[in-house]
């Protein structure tokens, strides 16, 4: 006897992406088991937003590496204050500030690169993948002597903070390590920023975006690829942004 279950033409592209194709339908409406998992998907996104960073395990990360490191915090008092003012996370709180003093060089710079982990908009993504992403990156641009300020653990944070944090340090480039704002397929994407000469009022065109940091994307060796390629054609050619442009190549071989 034929088989009577009819072929559904999208099953193959499904099971190669998770982005949600073919889902089918019930009458006039999507099947339960799709309902469902779109819910369980909205509810791990707003999830991630609202999740506060595990300083300290982030901490304890950092010096069983034995990194030098310093955590910071916004202008943004709480959660709440982080996403209902975002101009809040672009600017350090005053003991934020303050305990950057410390390690600033006068004069600047001092640093070729200060190394920025910061919650965003997704803390699970930092908290799964920011030290890892380190162990890759850091070791290659040690390999090429350069001076690399303490690691700076940001709560509340926005992108721009950045640009405060490596400017006060005297840093030739930053490097926001940040989570990025969750999707529905990807509550756990890292973006990594980089910007050249950092000031308070840099542009997000001055930036260059390295983004989908996670196992199912981006993977780490890739990224540290990118962005050793990028700091170092920043420093040289003194700028970054829609101005640098990524040349890299995948580092992965492929079979034909």
């Amino acid at each position: 006897m034929d088989n009577l279950t009819p072929t559904d033409p999208w099953r193959n592209l499904s099971r190669l992406t998770t982005a949600r194709v073919g889902l089918g339908r019930a009458g006039g409406s999507l099947p339960t088991r799709e309902v469902l998992d779109f819910q369980l998907s909205h509810a791990r996104a707003r999830d991630a937003v609202h999740l506060a960073l595990d300083v300290p395990t982030i901490e304890d990360a950092l010096a069983t590496r034995g990194w030098p490191f310093l955590t910071v915090q916004s202008r943004a008092a709480d959660r709440a204050a982080y996403l209902q003012n975002p101009n809040r996370g672009r600017r350090l709180s005053a003991e934020g500030l303050a305990a950057l003093q410390p390690w600033r060089h006068e004069p600047a710079p001092g640093y070729d690169a200060v190394f920025v982990v910061a919650d965003g908009l997704s803390a699970l993504a930092t908290q799964r993948h920011a030290v890892l992403l380190l162990d890759v990156t850091l070791p290659q641009l040690q390999a090429l002597d350069w001076r690399i300020a303490p690691i700076v653990v940001a709560r509340q944070s926005r992108v721009a903070l950045g640009d405060e944090i490596g400017e006060t340090l005297g840093a030739d480039v930053v490097v926001m390590l940040i989570g990025e704002r969750p999707g529905l397929g990807s509550a756990d994407s890292l973006g990594v920023y980089v910007t050249y000469g950092p000031r308070v009022g840099r542009s997000d065109a001055e930036r260059n975006c390295i983004s989908n940091v996670r196992l199912e994307g981006l993977s780490y060796a890739e990224a540290a690829h990118k962005i050793v390629y990028l700091v170092t054609e920043a420093r040289r050619l003194k700028l970054s942004g829609v101005a640098l442009k990524d040349e890299t190549r995948s580092t992965t071989t492929t079979l034909e």
